[in-house]
């Protein structure tokens, strides 16, 4: 990872944006492309799209995916990151300082109501983070019953689940937020498409995103229809910018790299593999070993990147879900 910058523990969010007297759609919003940095409020994303234009939005919903359980009769709490094909989950066993890496295959955990969860391997093997398990139990009906958002320390009370949720969402998947469409709202949509620009949907359900340091982005749930691969293509012979909203949206659009593709996603942007598809991104402010930041060299390139972050730091911009948002253009 070539981007380098130092984040002051006061540039995190803390809240929603509506908690500190601000509009979902009046967050600061920054645009870097290659001619120049420019500092406005996420309100005013159209004057920096041109009619004709696609942004393609994640319509995944986001999940009350934080649990809290009995290990041996300790308190932890449980993230259930992404369900399985066979109908096991994968979690992440947690405690107030971080995650727990000493779990052991057969252990068996209690859950609220008389529930467990037993784990039952490590979900990459040598990799003790993530680990597959079987519920005794429905997960969506747990986490309905007893779930709440996953949230970090950065973010110090807890916020209702609809303050998780974005206007696109439509099929609750992910274990956190796609949250750089969270400033949208549906008057601003309503301005964009009457001024020309196209929006076009996909779904990427979202695992944790507490990646270890080094650790590589896990697969992940995708779709792209058919008609948003049939715009994609359309815009880009014309000459128009396909701009993904989010890293989600972004690795979608690259797996489906051929046309419209449904399935499991391990794909990895970074500088093995560039971007084919994607001219720009919406995207919020990514920590300093953020996986998510070699996805954005991939996009804009990593002189781009390291001005876009060296201005957001140097004029205070606010990280993380709750934060400010950026718009990367490479052409």
């Amino acid at each position: 990872m070539s981007v380098r910058f130092d984040l002051p523990g006061e540039l995190s969010a803390s809240a929603p944006p509506e908690a500190r007297g601000v509009a979902r759609d009046e967050v600061r919003l920054l645009v870097a492309s290659p001619s120049a940095v420019h500092h406005t409020v996420f309100s005013a994303l159209g004057d920096h799209l041109r009619p004709g234009d696609l942004l393609v939005v994640n319509t995944s919903g986001t999940l009350p995916a934080a649990i809290d359980a009995r290990r041996g009769g300790r308190p932890v709490v449980v993230h259930f990151s992404t369900e399985l094909a066979d109908g096991a989950w994968v979690v992440e066993l947690r405690a107030p300082g971080g995650p727990l890496l000493d779990g052991r295959p057969g252990e068996r955990l209690d859950l609220p109501g008389g529930a467990s969860l037993t784990l039952l391997a490590e979900h990459v093997p040598g990799q003790a983070r993530l680990w597959r398990a079987a519920a005794s139990v429905p997960v969506p009906g747990l986490l309905a019953a007893s779930g709440r958002p996953i949230r970090y320390g950065y973010v110090p009370r807890a916020w209702p689940l609809s303050d998780y949720q974005t206007v696109f969402a439509r099929e609750p998947g992910s274990a956190e937020m796609p949250s750089a469409a969270r400033p949208f709202t549906d008057a601003l949509v309503t301005r964009l498409v009457t001024d020309g620009v196209l929006v076009a949907p996909l779904l990427l359900h979202t695992g944790v995103s507490s990646l270890e340091t080094g650790e590589p982005p896990q697969a992940e749930r995708f779709r792209v229809p058919v008609t948003t691969a049939a715009l994609v293509s359309w815009v880009r012979t014309r000459g128009g910018r396909v701009i993904a909203v989010g890293t989600t949206a972004a690795r979608a659009l690259e797996s489906a790299f051929d046309g419209p593709a449904e399935g499991w996603t391990d794909l990895v942007l970074g500088p093995d593999r560039p971007a084919r598809v994607v001219d720009g991104i919406v995207t919020g402010l990514h920590a300093p070993d953020a996986s998510h930041l070699l996805l954005l060299e991939a996009v804009a390139g990593p002189e781009l990147v390291q001005r876009a972050y060296d201005a957001a730091v140097e004029r205070r911009y606010l990280w993380h879900e709750f934060g400010d948002v950026s718009l990367l253009l490479r052409r």
